[in-house]
């Protein structure tokens, strides 16, 4: 199964897509699918820089790169096209993929803005083309262990979830920033609510219930960076963003998400769940749970140093399973969909839905008001 992998020069494209998704899988063998078959992906690798594409073919023993996108599209063997560009190229590829009627698999967010989300899940539908978003969240283990929990009824009623996520980025110059700068930049398509709400939003709708309104403000904490070049810049994007939803069910979320702060918890993603029967806090890899029946008394007194060790009255809760890389096991799931052998949920509707949310909490904080999910247009 030939893909055309657009992008996969940048840090995620490279080691979550190409290194731990598509070419782990050609170690294992390839996909199984009935009858011992297995799709064996083939890769095409593609962007701008020759001289970047022909060092990581080779480094990957690869044989086919390219920097003319046009003419992988037109070549009929591969079927799937991959997009891990800069947010802000990815719709314009994705619309000549359609045209050229080729299955695509895109990272997160699909467009920019709401409209053209949907436009392009309209065109893919019309095509009859299968079509897919990245929301690797759902895969994580610690999220896989969440899950469990709530489909096992351990939290009752769920009354609230907390997120946390994020740590520092380096601003440039006396380190080197771990993120391009071009996620600071609006005009470029950057800002955190663009890149994260979207992860909120399938992480929510999928394992709390629908989001239905939210109230947001974002923020510019420093204001000025230094880029790739060591050159100073305006940062023009939001680099944090406090936000509340509330869900179906009355049940209320609350997330900070932020490249302006030190990590003081196990893992750079934190969601705690509280419900009437128990409660439990999740990382990418651990999730820990505490029940009603073994709930400590806390007490609260000012006068005194706390006696109870909070953190160690949590119990693990088990793998009871082995867990593959996130990303890796929603490229199988996409691929054995292509190949007409699994059903697949995460089309570019639900990936518009992300991006509906990101422009929900953007107007929020221009309006300085709750806004109802329900108000755009979906």
């Amino acid at each position: 199964m030939g893909i055309i992998m657009n992008g996969v020069t940048g840090r995620m494209g490279t080691n979550q897509h190409l290194a731990r998704s598509i070419m782990a899988i050609r170690e294992q063998g390839g996909v199984p699918i009935g009858d011992g078959d297995a799709i064996w992906p083939e890769p095409i690798l593609v962007g701008r820089s020759a001289d970047k594409l022909a060092a990581l073919a080779g480094r990957f023993g690869l044989a086919r790169w390219s920097t003319d996108l046009e003419a992988c599209l037109a070549d009929p063997a591969p079927q799937i096209y991959f997009d891990a560009q800069v947010t802000s190229a990815r719709a314009a590829a994705v619309r000549r993929a359609i045209q050229a009627r080729k299955h695509i698999y895109a990272e997160k967010p699909l467009a920019d803005d709401l409209d053209t989300s949907l436009e392009l899940a309209g065109l893919a539908a019309e095509a009859g083309l299968k079509n897919g978003v990245v929301q690797d969240k759902l895969f994580l283990p610690g999220l896989r262990k969440l899950r469990r929990l709530v489909d096992g009824g351990f939290f009752g009623r769920i009354l609230s979830v907390r997120g946390e996520f994020g740590y520092w980025v380096f601003e440039g110059g006396w380190q080197p920033a771990q993120r391009p700068s071009w996620n600071y930049r609006k005009e470029d398509g950057g800002g955190i609510i663009l890149d994260m709400f979207p992860h909120w939003r399938y992480v929510l709708d999928n394992l709390f219930g629908q989001v239905r309104r939210v109230v947001c403000l974002g923020v510019t904490h420093i204001p000025r960076r230094v880029d790739e070049r060591n050159v100073p810049y305006a940062a023009t994007a939001e680099d944090a963003a406090y936000a509340v939803f509330e869900l179906d069910g009355g049940v209320i979320a609350h997330f900070n998400s932020s490249w302006c702060v030190r990590v003081y918890r196990d893992e750079l993603l934190s969601i705690q769940v509280d419900g009437t029967d128990g409660s439990a806090v999740a990382g990418l890899w651990t999730c820990r749970a505490q029940h009603r029946a073994v709930t400590p008394r806390a007490v609260w007194d000012p006068d005194r140093a706390p006696g109870a060790a909070y953190r160690e009255q949590w119990q693990d809760v088990p793998d009871n399973q082995p867990f593959d890389n996130a990303f890796k096991a929603q490229w199988e799931l996409f691929l054995r969909h292509v190949a007409g052998e699994a059903p697949f949920s995460w089309s570019f509707l639900e990936g518009a839905k992300g991006v509906q949310l990101a422009e929900a909490a953007m107007r929020s904080w221009r309006e300085g008001r709750w806004v109802d999910v329900s108000e755009l247009r979906l």
